[in-house]
């Protein structure tokens, strides 16, 4: 049984005049668990009951039933609850033991389908540690959903297309050559990207270039197609290449390129609502109404624009998926792009806009500057991960020369660091990069989290690995007692990380699990033989379960040794 709500029901019988819900919402955890594990504080019932909160809490607690309680004690206007720490931890241990794999799941979502703009990477550019954001991020959310039973839909909307083609095909025409390109793809395109952005500032009438290509791509060109294509599929081998490191895959990869031919059905709905308005030449929506700048959906060369293939993704996505929410996870900068996206889909009279969701986040920096592309200021993704893999590769060298999987698991933990890292960062905090940082084995990193699984694995294998589920585990060890009370809020932390699309509040929840867990290593000697031994290991094993599963949702692996 669900520990709040023995309490819950320990006050609403005792309390028959107030709503349920308003004790579920007045209960606090105490910060020192000297205090019991909840407390119930009396205020709100002064104003009713005409007497002194510490009157009332005297009163009520001759009026509780304080079986199945340690004991209910008064302490001046609170009533605090010391539970059942035997009883307790039999239920929850028993609960993972029983179904490790399940633990902590719900059914918020009810089967519900989520889309998740997620990674979203541009062809013909390399993928920096700009990238790592939406991706990690996109993907910890969508098993996060998953685990509350939501059916998320990832997708990578790719950048494939816009006037950036139109610059990288002028600056090919100009200073490129076939034989450079097919040398090292990326890297060449990302140098005339570059210098195309160097020259345009000396030489605006570049742009006039660019614009004309893209034109001409837009139009079916059979040239400007051809080159399309090629960076295209260049590209994505590279993506495909990350991708793989970082153990992520996607639902669908349809970019922009995608609704290239849904945009007219699009910009004819807005003319028969009456909502296209000229303006020098170009076509908008007026969204004065929102307090919101007018939407550009065509140029004044008819040319079409990131909004109008959004709200033919977005009208596509509805009709594909009949999605109960759709989740764009796109940098902080983009708001205003999405509060306009919203208000034209509002126009055009869908209320399903209401169930679009921007999940911002921060940025990357290094140094306290942020990256560019444009500027040639770029740390690649790829380069980060193998320097990642190398630095845990060195650890392990040191502090288990022979383990026997060491390849595999420098790649678990130099990869896992990396994505720990931005895992356990408010989405919407900026955050400074420093690999050294990031995979130390000490501190609040992801090999700390993973290497507090791998000793509980380690614990386990010298037990001899014995069968746990018929022992007794009513656990009654004080020293115990913090890490019950973490384990039983597993699906509480994971609901809470659902509802804010905020994969940190795993992050830390993991992190102070493994703390926990080390400072209760440090000071029980859990292998003794007495007739706690075996519920012991079964909080050992409860232990490692949770911290695999927590590690699971943020997308980072728990190797059973390091």
């Amino acid at each position: 049984m669900d520990a709040k709500q023995q309490v819950v029901q320990a006050l609403a019988q005792a309390l028959p005049d107030v709503d349920a819900h308003d004790i579920e919402t007045k209960i606090e955890r105490p910060k020192d668990s000297q205090n019991g594990d909840f407390a119930f504080p009396t205020f709100f019932l002064a104003k009713t009951q005409h007497k002194a909160p510490q009157m009332i809490a005297a009163d009520l607690i001759e009026a509780i039933d304080q079986n199945g309680f340690e004991k209910v004690v008064v302490a001046g206007p609170y009533v605090n609850f010391f539970l059942d720490k035997g009883q307790i931890a039999a239920e929850i241990l028993q609960a993972i033991l029983a179904d490790p794999e399940n633990y902590g799941n719900s059914d918020l979502g009810n089967a519900g389908n989520v889309p998740i703009d997620m990674s979203s990477p541009n062809i013909a550019k390399p993928m920096s540690m700009g990238h790592l954001r939406s991706t990690v991020i996109g993907n910890s959310l969508a098993k996060i959903l998953t685990k509350v039973n939501y059916n998320p839909i990832k997708i990578n909307h790719l950048g494939d297309w816009g006037t950036q083609f139109g610059k990288l095909m002028a600056a090919y025409k100009m200073w490129g050559s076939e034989e450079e390109v097919k040398a090292d793809p990326i890297n060449t395109l990302q140098k005339y990207y570059v210098r195309f952005h160097q020259e345009d500032k000396e030489n605006p009438e570049l742009d006039d270039d660019a614009r004309a290509w893209f034109k001409k791509l837009e139009d079916g060109d059979e040239e400007a197609t051809h080159l399309w294509k090629w960076f295209r599929s260049e590209s994505l081998k590279l993506f495909m290449k990350i991708y793989d490191l970082l153990g992520i895959d996607f639902d669908s990869y349809n970019g922009e390129a995608f609704y290239n031919d849904k945009m007219d059905e699009v910009v004819q709905m807005l003319e028969d609502k009456g909502l296209l308005q000229e303006s020098k030449g170009a076509e908008i929506v007026d969204l004065e109404k929102y307090n919101l700048n007018p939407a550009l959906i065509k140029k004044t060369d008819g040319a079409t624009l990131y909004i109008t293939r959004d709200l033919a993704a977005a009208i596509y996505r509805k009709r594909t998926y009949d999605f109960v929410q759709s989740l764009y996870v796109v940098g902080n900068e983009q708001q205003n792009h999405f509060k306009q996206l919203k208000a034209v889909l509002k126009e055009l009279g869908f209320d399903w806009a209401d169930d679009i969701h921007h999940i911002p986040f921060g940025l990357i920096t290094q140094g306290g500057r942020k990256l560019s592309t444009r500027e040639g200021r770029v740390i690649l993704l790829e380069n980060v991960l193998n320097d990642a893999i190398s630095l845990a590769r060195k650890q392990i060298a040191e502090k288990n020369p022979d383990l026997k999987n060491a390849e595999e698991v420098a790649q678990q933990v130099g990869v896992g660091a990396v994505v720990f890292h931005d895992l356990k960062n408010e989405r919407l905090n900026n955050f400074d990069f420093d690999l050294e940082e990031v995979v130390r084995f000490e501190g609040e990193t992801g090999p700390y989290v993973q290497y507090a699984h791998a000793r509980s694995q380690s614990i386990l294998r010298k037990a001899g690995n014995p069968d746990l589920t018929t022992a007794n585990l009513a656990l009654g060890d004080p020293a115990a007692w913090e890490i019950i009370k973490s384990l039983g809020q597993f699906g509480e932390i994971i609901q809470r990380a659902a509802r804010e699309y905020e994969p940190s509040v795993i992050a830390k929840y993991a992190l102070q699990l493994a703390k926990e867990f080390n400072q209760y290593y440090a000071h029980t000697k859990i292998l003794v033989e007495d007739d706690e031994k075996m519920a012991r290991l079964a909080l050992v094993e409860a232990v490692s379960d949770v911290l695999k599963s927590a590690l699971e949702l943020l997308g980072v692996q728990a190797p059973d040794e390091m």
